[in-house]
Formats: C-alpha cells, structure tokens, sequence
C-alpha cells in the first residue's frame, strides 16, 4: 500500500507533460492561504495532469490507512513482498522518495481527512542519456468504503496529479509531446493504484506471511511491527 504513498510520490514525480486529463483541483477551504496559494499555482498552471480510477477490491480500513499514512513502513511492505522497488524515508527536512527508477524528491502531506489525501512534491526524474526533469507536482488520493452485494468492506479509489516542469525544452514542445507523456502519466497513475491493490491482496489472503516477510527485514522500525502486528490481529 503505497507503498501507498511512496507511490504517490512516484505517481507525482514521474508525470512529464500532457494537455489536461484531470478536472481542475477544488482545495480545501482549511489550507493556509500560502499553502493555497502555492498549490493553485501548480495546479492551474500545470504542464500535465492525470486522472485514473481503480475497481473495488476487498480490504480491512484500519490496516490500508495505517499503511497509507506510514509511507515509509508501506515500502518496507511492498519490498518484502517483491511488488515495487520504492522507497521512503525521513530526515530533518521531511519525507523522501526513491522509485528505484529515476525518480527521486520530497514530497509531503498537505491535508488528510478520511477519504482524501492531497500531496505535494518536488524532484526529479534521471533519465540517463538525456537531462533530468524536475519540476513540483499536487495530487490527490481519493477513496471510499463501502459494502459489496456479499457484505464485505471494499475500497474503490482514484489518483489525480498536476505537475510542472522546469524545462524549457519540454515547456516549448508543448503539445507535440503531449501524446507520449500523457501515456507515461496515465501508466504511473495506474501502476499506483494496483500496488495499493495487490499489497491489500496479500494482506487478505495471508496476513501471516506478510508479517513474517516484512519482519524479517532489518532495517524495519521495531515499533511500527508491532502496530502492524495487532493491525492485522496476529498472537
């Protein structure tokens, strides 16, 4: 689960350039006025945006919001599981991300309610060969429980992103590189939302093991086990 929001944080970097594909962001009447302003600035200003949904999928609320607003234990999650290559971690300055694939930054959450998360971040994307891209992104993820026709909890959720780049290269292809990035920004947004999916899976099937896994991994914060433990109702 996030790597639930590490994943965010990819989602967030990795998007380049496309012509909007998301509905313009309305912010929480809560946020400081500068917080809003900096963010509205992105937003409507953005060089790319995205939307996508994920079908219903089985959970238990309280383990995919504790994953959810534990970004760094979640990649300990997804990399004991072998789902995603993310990583998260914290210093004196806030939350880092690592994708495993170029894409690296700071990211940070700016509100939470139930329901809704919105993010902002700030990176770049290594492209190897050619100059990185860097640039600041605002997303949202957006999720709501609800009952199946057997009875069970299912959480259907969607990832929306607004990004610029500070690249002039980029900014004066415009529309011309539109069609390729938009493709790139809907694939990130995607492969989001099913990591989210297939860490919940596992966790559904056999919870167990997933503790197991994710225990056996040194570097896992010994408290934050232990939470994850009664989470998931293991003796």
């Amino acid at each position: 689960m996030r790597a639930l929001v590490a994943g965010a944080g990819t989602f967030l970097l990795a998007l380049t350039a496309a012509q909007a594909a998301a509905p313009l962001l309305s912010l929480p009447r809560q946020l400081p006025s500068a917080e809003r302003a900096r963010l509205e600035e992105v937003v409507q200003k953005s060089f790319a945006s995205t939307r996508v949904e994920h079908e219903p999928y089985a959970v238990r609320p309280e383990v995919w919001e504790y994953l959810l607003d534990h970004p760094e234990f979640a990649t300990h999650v997804t990399r004991a599981l072998k789902l995603a290559r993310y990583r998260i971690w914290h210093d004196a300055t806030g939350l880092w991300m690592d994708d495993g694939w170029g894409v690296k930054g700071q990211f940070s959450f700016v509100h939470a309610e139930r329901g809704m998360r919105l993010m902002y971040a700030r990176g770049q994307f290594e492209q190897g060969l050619l100059p990185d891209i860097r640039g600041q992104a605002v997303g949202t993820l957006e999720y709501v429980f609800r009952r199946d026709a057997g009875g069970h909890t299912v959480v259907a959720t969607a990832a929306s992103g607004y990004v610029q780049v500070d690249s002039r290269v980029l900014n004066t292809l415009g529309k011309v590189a539109a069609p390729f990035v938009q493709a790139r920004a809907d694939k990130e947004a995607g492969y989001l939302l099913r990591t989210f999916a297939r860490v919940t899976r596992a966790i559904e099937e056999d919870p167990a093991r997933v503790y197991q896994l994710v225990s056996e991994r040194s570097d896992v914060p010994r408290h934050e086990l232990e939470e994850f433990r009664r989470l998931l109702r293991l003796p």
